[in-house]
């Protein structure tokens, strides 16, 4: 007779728990524990006694066998977020807003697999196998050699990977999985955990890369336990801001590449396209720039962007004046503002601040303090900055301009774009066609602005 036990597991971190209690020991959150009952198969051996231990065999730091060859998708802004391609028995985790395209992206990076000969497989527990292959047909990816799957059982799932040899697996989605070895229903941290687990797992005995599709809660999060998170080689956030075509790729953890590095699409009628070039699509090249904008050159993982930020300070109607911000983080509009205040001279007090960073891309890298900064002494000097010039550099609390990093690539993408000037830190780099305004300090370059013409 199967044996069970029940354990408590709180539905916010995943922490399991022997007994019930009002509050999760864990994480704080209240009435979040749920009874899940584990059931064990009968002869199944407890994960410590009964099992045969394996003797340890240590090596040493020298690798003698040649690194595993990448395999390559033929997206090229998916094989950039992964590192220059999918290496062979990893697992990914992909995850993002409902209806960001999360289902359509990954049908287009197994269509294009399939078209360069790997052997690929789309398993999805929320559509038939009708609706997936309506959905190919209309993005153009009828002819591709793509196997397709319905299936929520986890153990049909495991068998029929293993029947087969597939280079590629999509599983979509890791929340609608669920193993007969647990009571708790899908979507549930045990199901979720249990269930990423036994794939990745699969994936690493198998030599084939598993890509699983991940929900995200209310507030942004991942759904599930952290530690599927930890699980994983890589996590991918996909996003998109509504009302924009664009979708951004994200690798937020990346164990063969590096972290922070975006993909940039753009979502159509045939599906999604690679956009080569964001910066040009970022920015808003018609017509002289107004008041209150000030273009700014980023790093987004290992790739120059650059990308309008747009400021509007304007009298406050009500009491307490309103700060909104898009794009960009409220506490460091807020640090930003108290310096201006303090160390230029500039009033914010009974003024409304709107902050947006265009085209819905989030911006969250230091160096964008004084872009932020320009914007907004742009707007309340009522003086519009040079047409030509992209700005960076990150803003201390003394009002300091601080060294940023990589300054020589943000330079040399502004004048591939066409830009000449630049207000920059006092240690940027020499580029040629880039004529640098050096300021170590904030009242420096609001006085630079100011400045009818500029000099």
């Amino acid at each position: 007779m199967a044996r069970d036990g029940a354990i408590y597991a709180c539905q916010s971190c995943g922490a399991v728990h022997p007994k019930w209690a009002g509050q999760c020991p864990a994480c704080g959150a209240w009435n979040s524990l749920a009874e899940e009952v584990v059931s064990r198969p009968p002869g199944a051996l407890s994960p410590t006694r009964g099992a045969k231990a394996r003797g340890l065999v240590f090596e040493g730091l020298e690798n003698l066998s040649p690194p595993p060859k990448r395999l390559t998708t033929g997206l090229a802004e998916f094989d950039r977020v992964c590192g220059g391609g999918i290496v062979p028995g990893s697992a990914i985790l992909v995850a993002g807003d409902p209806g960001v395209g999360k289902s359509t992206l990954l049908l287009q990076v197994c269509a294009s697999a399939a078209r360069r000969g790997a052997s690929c497989a789309y398993v999805s527990g929320e559509e038939a196998v009708e609706q997936i292959r309506e959905r190919a047909h209309r993005m153009g990816l009828a002819d591709a050699s793509v196997k397709l799957g319905a299936e929520t059982a986890l153990r049909a799932v495991v068998e029929a990977l293993k029947r087969e040899q597939f280079d590629l697996v999509i599983i979509d989605s890791i929340q609608t999985l669920w193993s007969d070895a647990h009571e708790a229903g899908p979507g549930s941290v045990t199901q979720v955990r249990a269930c990423a687990g036994e794939l990745v797992r699969l994936a690493k005995q198998r030599g084939m890369t598993v890509i699983l599709v991940g929900h995200v809660t209310k507030d942004g999060q991942i759904a599930g336990p952290k530690m599927v998170e930890h699980m994983v080689d890589a996590v991918f956030s996909f996003e998109g801001e509504r009302g924009y075509p664009f979708r951004i790729l994200r690798g937020t953890k990346n164990r063969f590449g590096a972290t922070d590095e975006i993909g940039v699409f753009e979502m159509g009628d045939a599906g999604l396209a690679e956009v080569r070039n964001p910066s040009a699509l970022f920015l808003n090249e018609g017509g002289q720039r107004a008041a209150g904008a000030a273009v700014f050159a980023g790093i987004e993982g290992s790739r120059p962007v650059l990308v309008e930020f747009q400021a509007l300070v304007a009298p406050s109607v009500y009491g307490t004046p309103r700060r909104a911000v898009v794009g960009w983080d409220s506490g460091r509009l807020a640090m930003v503002l108290a310096v201006l205040e303090a160390r230029c001279g500039l009033g914010f007090g009974g003024r409304d601040v709107y902050l947006n960073v265009a085209g819905g891309l989030r911006i969250s890298e230091p160096a964008s303090d004084l872009a932020a900064a320009a914007a907004l002494a742009s707007s309340v000097l009522d003086v519009a900055l040079p047409q030509d010039c992209v700005v960076f550099g990150e803003i201390s609390l003394s009002g300091d301009v601080r060294p940023v990093s990589r300054s020589e690539m943000r330079l040399k993408e502004a004048a591939k774009l066409g830009f000449s000037r630049a207000l920059a830190p006092s240690n940027a780099d020499i580029v040629s066609g880039i004529s640098v305004a050096n300021v170590s300090r904030l009242s420096d370059a609001v006085a630079r602005i100011g400045d009818q013409p500029w000099t």
